[in-house]
Formats: structure tokens, C-alpha cells, sequence
């Protein structure tokens, strides 16, 4: 699904508070087909909540969020999935005493993916091949690598248009986070799924983003193509510490 515009989904001066704090102040931001891309900054910074309010966890004040052409503000979270956007969230938020298949099973739970179950549950393994070996294993008796790889599948099992993911590195070793990262690059390349990539590990994040932005005290602050933002001095000072 596309907009006029061509993006597969954006947000709009989009406002979010909790009580009298407000965490996004007029937020904007695109995502054009097939694109991965990151949003970046410090802790507290509004990050998570974007997030959440793009997948009806939360409510804005004001703004919208639109998938393709498609009004998705204010939607409750199982309709925006249903409609194609699949968030993985931060800590993983898996069933340890349930199997890898179980929650792989969880995952597909709109009418669409419960039609392709068997083919998607086929597509999922493949991707993550480790799986496949840790079927009828406890998810919470997986290594914290397993873990993600099976966040990941389990958000990949609604068949979303948008895969978005919360600190997919977070917890992670080093070789795990390149592993994970490069699986994510072979998603975008295989199956032209658009990723909306939340993520601390700035240069893991640039090194797979087509664009990016930073965001700010709940506000964008500095947006552009990965290569650029790379080389921004702002970034490379106080993100890269270069």
C-alpha cells in the first residue's frame, strides 16, 4: 500500500503526552517502499513512543499517522496490524514457557496470516534457520540471540508491509548484533519488506538505513540519507564518538 506521495507510511506534525508530559512535539517523518529506515537519539528521547503511537499503543494528542493513503490515527493495535504493520517491541516480549513454534503460531493471528500459516511459518524458519533446530524448545530457554531472531520472526508471521522493531541489539554480543543486522539487510533485499528501525547502536543502524532521523527531546532534529548522517558532524560527535 502506497500514498499518493509513495510512502508506505508517514506521520504528520504528530503530538504524543503522557499526563502533562509530552513526549512528541509535531513529529513528521516518511517511509517509501522497500526502504530501512532508522530513527536515532539518546534515551527518553521519544523514540519507543513513536512507535507505540505508529501502532496504536498509544493515542496522540494530535497529527496523524497514515499507512499508504490509509488514516490509521487512533486505530486500536490489533487493526493496524491486521492492516500490515508488524511491530517487534523492546525486550522482545516473547512467551518463554511457550515453544518456538508456539510463538511463532501467536504471531499469526490476523484472517490473512492464518490462511498462509504453513507458508508462512516455512518463510519464518528459512529466514531463521536456528529456529527450525529450537522448534519444540521453550523460547525462554533460548540464548538471548535466539530470542531476538524469534521476536523477529514471530512479527514477521502477520506477513507485514512495515516490519517496525524496538532495539533490536539491545542485550546483545557483539557478533549477535552483526548477525542480526544482517538478516534484517537480507529481509529488505529478499522480501521488500519497508523496516522502521528504533535503535541505540547508531552505526549498526546507519550501516543497513537508507535514511534516517534524529530524534530529540521528542523532536526531530536532523533527518537525511545514511551516508550523510554518518559524516554529520552533530553524529559522528556525539553518537559515533569520532
Amino acid at each position: 500500500m502506497s500514498g499518493a506521495d509513495g510512502s508506505v507510511l508517514s506521520a504528520l506534525q504528530l503530538c504524543v503526552s503522557y499526563g502533562e508530559t509530552r513526549a512528541l512535539w509535531e513529529v513528521n517523518f516518511e517511509l517509501k517502499r522497500s526502504e530501512i529506515v532508522a530513527l536515532i537519539g539518546p534515551n527518553g528521547a521519544g523514540k519507543t513512543t513513536t512507535l507505540n503511537a505508529v501502532q496504536g499503543l498509544v493515542k496522540p494528542d494530535s497529527g496523524k499517522v497514515r499507512f499508504g493513503s490509509k488514516d490509521i490515527t487512533g486505530m486500536r493495535a490489533n487493526e493496524i496490524t491486521a492492516t500490515g504493520i508488524s511491530l517487534v517491541p523492546e525486550g522482545r516480549g516473547l512467551f518463554s514457557a511457550m515453544t518456538v513454534k508456539e510463538n511463532l503460531q501467536l504471531g499469526a493471528f490476523t484472517r490473512r496470516a492464518r490462511a498462509n500459516l504453513k507458508s508462512s511459518m516455512e518463510k519464518a524458519l528459512a529466514t531463521f534457520p536456528v529456529l527450525r533446530e529450537r522448534s519444540g524448545q521453550a523460547a525462554g530457554s533460548l540464548s538471548g540471540g535466539e530470542q531476538q531472531m524469534l521476536a523477529i520472526a514471530r512479527g514477521l508471521m502477520s506477513e507485514p508491509e512495515v516490519l517496525m522493531l524496538d532495539e533490536p541489539s539491545l542485550g546483545l554480543a557483539p557478533m549477535m548484533v552483526s548477525k542480526v543486522f544482517m538478516t534484517l539487510a537480507e529481509l529488505q533485499e529478499t522480501s521488500h519488506i519497508t523496516i522502521f528501525l528504533v535503535e541505540q547502536n547508531v552505526e549498526a543502524a546507519l550501516s543497513i538505513a537508507d535514511r534516517a532521523y534524529l530524534l530529540e527531546e521528542g523532536r526531530v532534529t536532523l533527518e537525511g540519507d545514511a551516508d550523510g548522517m554518518r559524516g554529520n558532524p552533530k553524529i559522528r560527535e556525539a553518537y559515533l564518538g569520532l
